[in-house]
């Protein structure tokens, strides 16, 4: 397909535009990323004049040829590079991004963009697929046939036979290699001959092809995936079903004129940090500490219709009297104070679950915690502070992602001790 026209890497909440800037989007780039967006919205990205403004969204935007590469960004010090690398690291830890040997053993994690990374992976696990042997399933068949096999279907043997009557028109099972698991990995395989822009991938991509045999086209949806059930045979194929979920679903075509199709794998930032905090926390935290969450409770319920809930982030050691909420923020502070809604939040948790304390968990530049005091609520105007205490804390990113799990669990463990 010709070598790759343009890679565009920027960071979280900045802006690309057709008018200005060193990174420029083409007329027709931002048309597409307008039709994309819709009335509607998405996500990932608001419009501006002459441009889009990206958000907390992070991860690959592919416009015809180009590659939109959003990084997060939570320090001054990282470069590109290293963001990349800690984005991987983030999505491998919370299980968005499986990486495992044998299959994926030789990827080249430092070099390739997380849009590569996906298709490289992809690839690696149909070539391992095909090593092992494609499975085979049974499959009902109508057709006709020079031999009675299964059941004749009356009334196309009658409209189709008339004349012939050596011939059945017969509805029988066959045992083959055309079922659903392989017309999906067959389609998501064709789609990246399409879209590939990465060169180094094409000669395996058209090896993959001459070797899958070639299967009846599907339509796939979010109900396609969601029937599949796994079993001992077919467990080999998961990770592969599950990226090709991933491009499949996520790639919309350009109807107009059909150059610029968009495909995008983008992350929701606030949550990958939360389940990152709470998986780092699961992964080294001491004996006898519990952690659970988005655990919810009751909150207020009308005379009619629907109670609401509270649901805070993490919880450490539930129902305990070192009980400690944590509500994590993908944000830098830059030294300023939380939000007055952050922190009201906060005071709610504190009460709903009989915390000792709650804390705001952010990423920054360095590691520290700063304890704050919420006035008291009972009138008493000379009392200055309650013993409500809400900490913020801020965690240093590192460079090493399980070094950066064990000290995160290690500054948040403190304070619930």
């Amino acid at each position: 397909m010709g070598k790759r026209k343009n890679t565009i890497t920027i960071y979280e909440h900045q802006v690309l535009r057709t008018d200005r800037g060193i990174d420029r989007l083409s007329p027709d780039e931002l048309t597409s990323l307008q039709t994309f967006h819709g009335e509607k919205g998405v996500p990932y990205y608001n419009l501006i004049y002459n441009g889009v403004r990206f958000n907390e969204h992070v991860g690959v935007i592919q416009v015809g040829r180009t590659v939109i590469e959003v990084l997060p960004k939570a320090d001054k010090s990282k470069d590109s590079t290293k963001w990349r690398e800690l984005l991987i690291g983030m999505l491998q830890s919370v299980g968005l991004f499986k990486i495992h040997a044998p299959s994926s053993s030789n990827l080249s994690l430092k070099t390739n963009s997380i849009l590569d990374l996906y298709f490289e992976l992809f690839i690696k696990e149909l070539e391992s697929i095909l090593h092992r042997g494609l499975i085979k399933k049974y499959r009902k068949v109508v057709s006709n046939q020079t031999a009675l096999k299964g059941s004749i279907q009356f009334a196309q043997h009658i409209n189709k036979n008339l004349i012939h009557k050596e011939r059945f028109f017969v509805k029988h099972s066959t045992y083959d290699q055309q079922h659903g698991l392989h017309a999906i990995l067959y389609k998501a395989l064709k789609l990246l001959k399409f879209i590939n822009v990465n060169t180094a991938l094409n000669s395996r991509i058209g090896s993959l092809l001459l070797d899958f045999p070639e299967q009846t086209d599907i339509k796939v949806s979010s109900t396609t995936f969601d029937k599949i059930a796994y079993n001992r045979k077919t467990a080999p194929y998961k990770d592969a079903i599950e990226i090709a979920r991933l491009i499949l679903l996520n790639y919309h075509p350009d109807l107009s004129k059909g150059n610029n199709n968009v495909l995008a794998l983008m992350f929701n930032m606030n949550l990958l940090w939360e389940q990152f905090v709470y998986v780092s926390l699961r992964k080294y935290k001491p004996a006898g500490v519990t952690v659970t969450a988005q655990n919810s409770k009751n909150f207020w319920k009308p005379e009619n219709g629907y109670r609401s809930k509270i649901r805070p982030d993490i919880v450490i050691n539930k129902g305990k009297p070192t009980c400690v909420v944590i509500d994590t923020k993908w944000k830098n502070l830059n030294g300023k104070n939380p939000s007055p809604d952050d922190l009201r939040q906060l005071f709610v948790y504190l009460k709903y679950y009989g915390a000792r304390k709650v804390a705001l968990v952010y990423p920054g530049d360095e590691t520290k915690c700063q304890s704050g005091r919420y006035y008291p609520h009972s009138g008493d105007i000379n009392i200055e502070s309650s013993a409500e205490e809400c900490s913020v804390i801020t965690l240093a990113v590192e460079d090493n992602i399980s070094e950066w799990q064990e000290k995160i669990c290690e500054e948040l463990i403190k304070q619930s001790i």
